[in-house]
């Protein structure tokens, strides 16, 4: 009878390195201490909180499970950066658990961040060949949310001009307005407003016309006056008055 082979199993060594952490916060100070005590850990095995500090002399960054005298020591990030080498597993540790990691500090990361750069390129990417392809009118209608009335100044080269180095300089907003369905209808109303077509009340909650005074819409409160504008346009009643306002700016 043939002995049955038992299948070995196989130990996964951990795997041991050099770390090295920044800050994240806008303002990098020459010295920023974080706090190494009296700090609260979820322990999703154990099922409930646990009291974490940082105590080189110890084996553990977890009070109850420290023994003996508790060294306490501070953790200190110098210029904006605090490098940990392999051999600090203690400090490793109560720095990866720490509340403030993923907000006021983070380990550094070359492959994420190499992926994060490829990630803006592309939206840059995407943002200058959509830049392209728009068309004028598009183009006043994008600007005008980022420079206001300046835009009817504005000749087509430099409405062209400007739109790519928005495009370039700010491609995650830019693509959000160039697919916004609602910004050439919001762009009408403005340019309905300064060719005095339409009167926007100077308490920015009523249109009427210019010409007869009579009310098109009362603006809903805390709305942009625009934006809902440009909803209304939608709505059986403004289609007509949109229309109207189409040609007369022809």
């Amino acid at each position: 009878m043939e002995k049955t082979k038992q299948k070995k199993q196989t130990v996964v060594k951990p795997v041991f390195k050099d770390k090295l952490y920044e800050l994240t916060i806008n303002e990098t100070p020459i010295v920023y201490i974080l706090k190494s005590k009296g700090i609260l850990w979820f322990d999703p095995e154990k099922g409930y909180e646990r009291e974490v500090k940082y105590c080189p002399n110890q084996k553990t960054i977890f009070a109850d499970e420290m023994k003996g005298v508790e060294r306490l020591e501070h953790v200190a990030f110098r210029e904006g950066k605090l490098f940990v080498p392999k051999e600090k597993q203690i400090l490793q540790k109560f720095l990866d658990v720490h509340p403030l990691n993923g907000k006021k500090f983070e380990e550094f990361n070359p492959v994420q961040i190499a992926e994060d750069d490829l990630d803006v390129l592309e939206m840059e990417l995407e943002a200058m060949n959509t830049a392209q392809t728009i068309d004028v009118d598009h183009a006043e209608a994008i600007l005008r949310s980022e420079i206001g009335n300046e835009v009817s100044k504005m000749t087509s080269k430099e409405l062209k001009r400007d739109l790519l180095l928005f495009a370039k300089n700010n491609p995650k907003l830019f693509l959000e307005l160039a697919n916004d369905e609602n910004i050439n209808i919001r762009n009408m109303g403005i340019k309905a407003v300064e060719n005095n077509i339409i009167n926007l009340s100077s308490d920015q909650r009523t249109f009427e016309w210019a010409s007869t005074g009579r009310k098109l819409i009362t603006v809903p409160f805390d709305e942009n006056p625009y934006s809902a504008l440009a909803a209304w346009f939608k709505t059986d009643e403004g289609v007509e008055v949109y229309q109207t306002i189409e040609k007369k700016l022809k």
